[in-house]
């Protein structure tokens, strides 16, 4: 994900990093083309003059504005949900490892402690790779005990069972009397939370946006944008294929901003920096529990993922 400050005005004309515009180039410079053809031919298709006018395209670019606002919006739902999940277990984290450090009987540099920890890093990690649907072999090694980290390498759904793993702890936790029943069922709460959000996460990465809408928009942002030039070629004649790029960069690229964030998961630039998060959320336990923490260098929240 990226996140720029406040740019001037006159700068912005010319970002690309984080724009959609490098991948929609090749199809505006056909649309370009396309256009020239149109005006060198003077609206005519196989000798048939083709009977367009301005108007009907004003009416209907309102109507399809319309339409691309509802799948923006969707989109934008999605992404939103996605980051308040993602900040929602920053939280939860914490509180499970405040209450691990300072209430559990346990020392707070402690082995039991630094497991604890341990597993809720291990989780975050987990949670982004299944996600993502990537290999999360390599950061459970780094994190976990060897013979847990195999364990977990055959496991479907590695956050739960990572989830079991610390509910285990708290057991043994109440059974050697570190914890009272009261602390055990606020450990419980704080570790359901946790499974609401893996429970919300998998609703929104398995669960697109139906695909008959994105067929449908792409379809008539297309046909709109290449029927263009025949409606203004009378009128703008050489001005046409510059009119027509201005119009169509708008229509495409709140479609491909539209694909682009309903994923809220992937890899593209405007997706969620799930890195930089997961990092977050592992030097912040790490310094809670006073434990050393990595130099993960310039890849922190805000940062290109």
């Amino acid at each position: 994900m990226i996140q720029k400050k406040n740019e001037h005005w006159f700068s912005m004309l010319f970002i690309w990093r984080g724009s959609v515009l490098p991948q929609l180039l090749p199809r505006l410079s056909l649309l370009f083309l396309i256009s020239v053809g149109i005006v060198v031919l003077k609206g005519t298709l196989f000798n048939f003059k083709i009977p367009l006018s301005p108007a009907p395209f004003t009416l209907f670019g309102i109507a399809l504005a319309l339409f691309l606002g509802f799948r923006n919006s969707a989109s934008y739902d999605r992404f939103w949900e996605a980051r308040k999940l993602w900040g929602a277990l920053l939280n939860d984290t914490r509180s499970l490892a405040r209450q691990a450090i300072t209430f559990s009987g346990y020392h707070r540099d402690g082995k039991e402690v630094d497991t604890f920890l341990k597993y809720l890093i291990a989780f975050t990690y987990a949670l982004k790779h299944q996600l993502r649907g990537t290999d999360a072999a390599e950061d459970l090694r780094k994190r976990l005990d060897p013979v847990l980290a195999e364990k977990l390498s055959t496991a479907i759904y590695k956050p739960i069972m990572l989830m079991k793993e610390m509910g285990i702890w708290v057991q043994q936790a109440k059974e050697n009397g570190k914890i009272d029943t009261i602390l055990q069922t606020a450990f419980d709460e704080n570790l359901n939370k946790l499974s609401d959000i893996v429970g919300g996460c998998e609703r929104i990465a398995s669960t697109p946006i139906p695909y008959t809408y994105h067929i449908l928009l792409h379809r008539t942002v297309y046909i709109y944008c290449f029927l263009l030039p025949f409606g203004f070629v009378d009128s703008l004649s050489w001005l046409t294929p510059f009119i027509v790029i201005f119009i169509a960069y708008t229509f495409v690229a709140l479609e491909a901003i539209a694909d682009e964030i309903e994923e809220p998961f992937g890899l593209e630039p405007n997706d969620l920096a799930l890195n930089a998060m997961s990092e977050m959320i592992e030097t912040t336990l790490l310094e809670m529990g006073g434990k050393p923490i990595p130099d993960y260098g310039k890849n922190k929240l805000g940062i290109l993922d």
